[in-house]
């Protein structure tokens, strides 16, 4: 008995063949190995088989009356789930073997007078049907695969959705607190910045949690969200400049995005705060590019000028965190000396 076929469990295979001689011989040899052989003496006839049977695997002669081989094959492929064809034929011509081949048959075997050929059909069927359960395994692990990541995806969205209501709530307290210190501007503007970081960072995972790749942050539409933001912070704080974006849709990796995040938030709330004299108005520009593994992020002004140097408005403490940040990246702040304002320049690779 051929391997992997029980009594209980024959292999079910449709001989389709011209020839009823033959098709005896055929259901005689294998039905010795456990095959459940069903006889077809035309394609027509054995499609009609196919469409009210089910079968395991599909003999099918070339040369037969009314519809070919290859016509008989092209509609069996056509079916939903079609059976492996093992394409049966008398002449020993490669051509229609590579035809048979091309139109989808699992094998191909010649017809002799010495007997061979009935030995050939049965190796080529359970080869054939191998094949299949390997590819029906593999179907069904991969989709297993696709569905364990969705879950994880919805499982880490999820988390995301969380983590940014969360810090959001933070970011609530952080301002309840900061109107709690009544005239103290300093203490004020410390949680004002702050509640610009918490903000940086909250934005990410609002993003990633409407995304549909969470490996990945698309730059332009987070960049947008968190100039927006900045712009309406330091507005209540009364200051009134203007923050224009140019951002490309570039998906940079998760955690770059939220250092490349926190840099602009430190150096746009830096540019409001001592870009321009006190009680004057003026532009700040933030910029990303890329060419190739490259991204490019600028922070510009027209304000006094800072070239990196010299000492620290503030406490320092932004100037920490961009180096942080940067370093993160792999990379350095540089410094625009040519530029009539502040240019920072952050190049990186994704």
């Amino acid at each position: 008995m051929s391997p992997g076929v029980t009594d209980s469990q024959p292999i079910r295979l449709l001989y389709i063949d011209d020839d009823p001689g033959l098709g005896r011989l055929v259901e005689r040899a294998l039905s010795r190995h456990g095959y459940r052989v069903s006889h077809a003496l035309s394609g027509d006839d054995g499609l009609k088989r196919l469409a009210s049977e089910c079968f395991d695997v599909i003999a099918l002669d070339h040369f037969m009356p009314g519809k070919e081989g290859l016509e008989v094959l092209s509609e069996i492929q056509s079916l939903s789930s079609p059976p492996p064809v093992i394409y049966v034929t008398g002449a020993d011509e490669g051509r229609i073997a590579v035809a048979a081949l091309k139109a989808g048959a699992a094998d191909y075997v010649i017809k002799d007078v010495s007997g061979v050929f009935l030995d050939l059909l049965r190796t080529a069927a359970e080869q054939a049907l191998a094949a299949e359960r390997l590819r029906h395994e593999k179907e069904a692990a991969e989709r297993e695969m696709r569905e364990a990541r969705e879950r994880a995806e919805m499982l880490l969205r999820e988390v995301n959705h969380r983590v940014a209501n969360s810090l959001q709530l933070v970011a609530s307290l952080v301002a309840m607190q900061q109107r709690a210190l009544g005239s103290d501007t300093i203490a004020q503007d410390i949680l004002t910045e702050t509640q610009s970081r918490i903000a940086a960072i909250a934005q990410i995972h609002r993003r990633l949690y409407t995304s549909n790749d969470v490996r990945f942050v698309e730059m332009d539409t987070y960049l947008q969200g968190l100039v927006e933001e900045l712009e309406g912070a330091m507005r209540a704080a009364g200051r009134e400049h203007t923050i224009t974006l140019t951002a490309e849709a570039i998906p940079i990796p998760t955690d770059k995005a939220v250092s490349v995040g926190v840099i602009v938030t430190e150096l746009v709330t830096n540019a409001f705060k001592y870009a321009y004299p006190e009680g004057a108005t003026g532009d700040i520009r933030v910029a990303l590019s890329s060419t190739g593994e490259q991204v490019v992020l600028i922070v510009e002004d027209d304000g006094i000028g800072w070239n990196g140097t010299g000492e620290v408005q503030g406490s320092g403490l932004g100037t920490k965190i961009v180096k942080a940040m940067a370093s993160n990246l792999q990379s350095a702040i540089e410094y625009d000396l040519q530029h009539a304002g502040t240019r920072a320049v952050l190049p990186f690779e994704i």
